[in-house]
C-alpha cells in the first residue's frame, strides 16, 4: 500500500470509530495545551522579571550593607554589618572614576495625610539621582533639590497614585501634605509608572534623604544606588574594574572592613533567570506527565481496537498486506489522531494565553516556538512509544485462523 492509501484507510477507521477517535483526542489535546500553557507561564514569568531589571536602567549597582560570602546566593534585602552605610560614604562614591549617579536610599512606611484624607504609603529618602538610577521622570513640578544630602528640606515628589488619592485632579504643587509630625510642601508628582521587583512606583513619596533621617530617626541608609558611566561599562571586565574600586573606597572609610556587598544587575538578572528556567522546565515536565498519560490510554485503547479488527486484519493479510504494511497502518492510525489533536491542544493553549494577557497586560505571556514543536515532537513520540505493541499484535495476528473464524 501507498502512503495516500494508509492515511485513507486510517482517516476512514479513525472515522467509523467515533467515540474512541474522540476520547483519544481529548486527552492528547489537554496534555499538549498543559504543557504550552504552563511552560508559556513560566516564560511570560521570565520575561517579566527581565523586563523589570532592564526598567531599572543599564549599568546599576545595588550596594547592601553587609557582606555575603556564600557563593551562589541571591541578593541580600538586609545585612550584618558592624558599621552602618552613610550619606557620606554615598558622597564619596560620586568621586570614583565611571561611576555617573549615586542615590543613597533611606526608605520606611509612612502616614501621608491632607486634609481628612490619609494614607500609610512607602516613603523614600533619596537625592535628585534617584530619579535618573531607576530611569524614571516627571508628570509636572520638579526633582528632589540638588541639596537633598546636605539639608533636611521639607519638600517632597508624589507617586501618580498617591497625588490622585489625595488631591484628585487638584494642581498639588505648592500644597502642603503632613508626613507622620511633619508638613511638607509638594514640588512634583512622577509619571504614570507600574510595580519595579514588586514596588509601586505610583504608591510612593520620595522625600530629601536628609530629610527622612529626621523622620525615621535613623542615619543607616538601607541601601545605595550606583549608575555606571556607559563609556566605563561597556565590558564585563571594565565594570569589575568600578565594582572593585568600589569595595576599595568603602573599605578605605571603614578601616580596613569590606563589610558591604555589591550586586550588578547582571548577577541579579541572571539568578533570576536560572531559577525561573530551571522552574519552567519543571513545570513543562510535570505537565508532559499527562501526555504520558494520554499514551497509556492510547495503548491499551489500541489493544481493544486490534482485538476487535482481527478479522478485518487477518483478511488483509489474505489478500497479501505485509506485517510491517500492518503494523505500519496501526501506527499510522494514531499518529494522524495525535497530530490532529495535538494542533488543537496548540490552538486551545495561545487562545488561553490569549485570554489571560486580556486580564494581565503587564505579563508577556506568549510561548515561544520551540516550545511549540517540542510538545508536538514530544507527542507524537509518545503516541508511537505507546503503539509500537498494539502495532505488533496486530502483525502476529494469524490469517488462517481468522479466516476459520
Amino acid at each position: 500500500m501507498m502512503l495516500p492509501d494508509v492515511l485513507r484507510f486510517s482517516t476512514q477507521v479513525l472515522l467509523r470509530n467515533t467515540w474512541r477517535s474522540v476520547a483519544l483526542m481529548v486527552c492528547v489535546a489537554i496534555g499538549v495545551s498543559a504543557v504550552i500553557l504552563l511552560t508559556g507561564l513560566g516564560e511570560g514569568a521570565r520575561q517579566y522579571v527581565r523586563n523589570e531589571f532592564n526598567a531599572l536602567g543599564t549599568n546599576l549597582l545595588v550596594i547592601f550593607p553587609g557582606k555575603r560570602e556564600t557563593a551562589g546566593a541571591g541578593p541580600p534585602i538586609y545585612g550584618t554589618t558592624p558599621r552602618d552605610l552613610t550619606i557620606e560614604d554615598a558622597q564619596h562614591l560620586q568621586r570614583i572614576s565611571g561611576v555617573d549617579y549615586v542615590a543613597p536610599i533611606i526608605a520606611g512606611n509612612a502616614a501621608v495625610s491632607h486634609g481628612a484624607l490619609s494614607r500609610e504609603v512607602v516613603t523614600i529618602g533619596s537625592t535628585d539621582t534617584f530619579i535618573q538610577t531607576r530611569d524614571m521622570v516627571l508628570s509636572m513640578g520638579k526633582n528632589l533639590p540638588e541639596t537633598s544630602a546636605e539639608r533636611a528640606e521639607p519638600v517632597c515628589v508624589l507617586g501618580m497614585t498617591l497625588y490622585r488619592e489625595l488631591f484628585g485632579n487638584e494642581n498639588p504643587i505648592g500644597r502642603i501634605i503632613t508626613v507622620e509630625d511633619y508638613r511638607y510642601r509638594v514640588i512634583g508628582v512622577l509619571a504614570q509608572r507600574g510595580e519595579s521587583l514588586g514596588l509601586d512606583l505610583r504608591d510612593v513619596l520620595l522625600v530629601p534623604v536628609r530629610s527622612a533621617e529626621m523622620l525615621f530617626d535613623t542615619p543607616a541608609l538601607f541601601r545605595i544606588l550606583v549608575q555606571l558611566n556607559p563609556t566605563h561599562a561597556k565590558t564585563d571586565e571594565q565594570q569589575n574594574q568600578v565594582v572593585e574600586r568600589i569595595y576599595a573606597s568603602i573599605k578605605e572609610r571603614h578601616h580596613g572592613e569590606e563589610d558591604i556587598t555589591i550586586v550588578t544587575q547582571k548577577s541579579m538578572l541572571d539568578s533570576f533567570n536560572s531559577i525561573l528556567t530551571t522552574l519552567t522546565m519543571v513545570i513543562g515536565f510535570l505537565a508532559g506527565i499527562s501526555l504520558l498519560v494520554a499514551g497509556i490510554l492510547i495503548m491499551n485503547l489500541s489493544l481493544i481496537s486490534v482485538q476487535r479488527r482481527r478479522a478485518e486484519i487477518g483478511l488483509l493479510k489474505a489478500l497479501g498486506a505485509s506485517i510491517r504494511t500492518v503494523q505500519i497502518m496501526i501506527l499510522s492510525e494514531t499518529l494522524l489522531l495525535i497530530f490532529i489533536a495535538s494542533i488543537i491542544g496548540l490552538g486551545l493553549a495561545h487562545a488561553l494565553l490569549l485570554t489571560l494577557k486580556l486580564f494581565f497586560p503587564y505579563l508577556p505571556l506568549e510561548a515561544p516556538f520551540w516550545i511549540n514543536a517540542l510538545a508536538l515532537l514530544v507527542a507524537l513520540s509518545v503516541g508511537t512509544l505507546f503503539s509500537i505493541l498494539p502495532a505488533r499484535k496486530a502483525g502476529s495476528v494469524p490469517p488462517a485462523e481468522v479466516l476459520r473464524g
